[in-house]
């Protein structure tokens, strides 16, 4: 449910723009004067404004429509940058060493002088905080000199967006730019990591529990708080399709419009030879087509849980929470 405090305009014109220096500098001008604009990643498109600008980040949430207990991930150029607004400890700078910049996000305790808007971590006492990999994301942050918050580029638990025609399915009219730079690499969102206490996975995403050094919870799921939202992506019913979802489908019912993968034969595909990376970068394009043909409901074939499998099965499980 959306804050009703919030509010933004429908009639906007959105222009999309193909990557490049151009892009970037009418991306930086919109963000300097306190707007929002869609930018891809490595992982998704997210939606970035100016994390130290209150207003700024305010106009995410509305033009989402997203939940304000619902943090923010920062994005930062540099482990220096990164330093400035969080704690680090030993475990945090180990996996920042490893994994940065690329598609891991960390959860740390956020400095008293950083600067942060509140809106970005919801009143908790962490930040989640990532050094992307994707040149536009790279470019804009060096543009713009300040941190970025940038959720994904999608209505509030819509199906997030990997291709610039996905952000326009749910934003357009509510956002001034979209920065389009082509398919995103990983196809879903980064893996949270929290290390306070423990090192543990919040999100699952495409570095692995096996990458961490780390294994699954109990049933092979991370573990969540019910009610209690920590990081980004924690909801139960996140990612979703308007359609209903129905998963581990080894045939399509009557009306449904069959998602692949492997052996099992679908209107899509993820992956033809089972390769589970290629299935993630291909998940949320093929939600989108299935959420917009002309059958009444959708159903995915079943995914092994080893590897990345884990994001993707977590993903449609939010997906198809209801």
């Amino acid at each position: 449910m959306a804050d009703p405090n919030l509010s933004v305009e429908t009639d906007i014109d959105t222009c999309v723009v193909p990557y490049g220096a151009a892009a970037i500098a009418e991306a930086a001008r919109v963000i300097a004067g306190g707007g929002c604009v869609a930018v891809p990643t490595e992982t998704v498109y997210g939606l970035a404004a100016d994390a130290t600008n209150a207003r700024a980040v305010a106009g995410i949430y509305a033009a989402k429509g997203r939940p304000s207990f619902n943090p923010l991930i920062v994005h930062v150029p540099d482990l220096a940058a990164a330093e400035a607004l969080a704690v680090f400890d030993a475990d945090a700078r180990a996996l920042a060493a490893a994994f940065w910049p690329g598609p891991l996000t960390l959860v740390l305790p956020v400095r008293a002088d950083s600067g942060l808007a509140s809106l970005v971590t919801a009143g908790l006492d962490t930040v989640a905080i990532r050094v992307p990999a994707h040149r536009a994301m790279r470019a804009l942050l060096a543009a713009c000199g300040v941190p970025l918050a940038a959720p994904s580029a999608n209505a509030s638990n819509a199906i997030s967006p990997t291709r610039a025609a996905h952000v326009l399915a749910t934003l357009n009219g509510r956002i001034p730019l979209v920065i389009d730079d082509g398919a995103t690499e990983a196809g879903v969102e980064s893996t949270i990591v929290a290390t306070t206490g423990d090192v543990r996975i919040l999100r699952e995403g495409p570095i692995t529990h096996e990458q961490l050094g780390l294994f699954p919870h109990e049933g092979g799921e991370t573990a969540t708080v019910p009610g209690k939202v920590t990081a980004p992506g924690q909801l139960a019913s996140h990612y979703a399709p308007n359609k209903r979802l129905r998963l581990n489908a080894t045939e399509a019912e009557q009306g449904e419009w069959l998602i692949g993968f492997g052996e099992i034969e679908g209107d899509a595909t993820l992956s033809v030879i089972g390769d589970l990376t290629e299935a993630a970068a291909n998940l949320f394009d093929a939600l989108h087509r299935a959420d917009t043909s002309d059958r009444e409901t959708i159903s995915v074939a079943p995914i092994p849980a080893t590897g990345i499998g884990a994001a993707i099965n977590d993903r449609l499980a939010r997906a198809a929470y209801r």
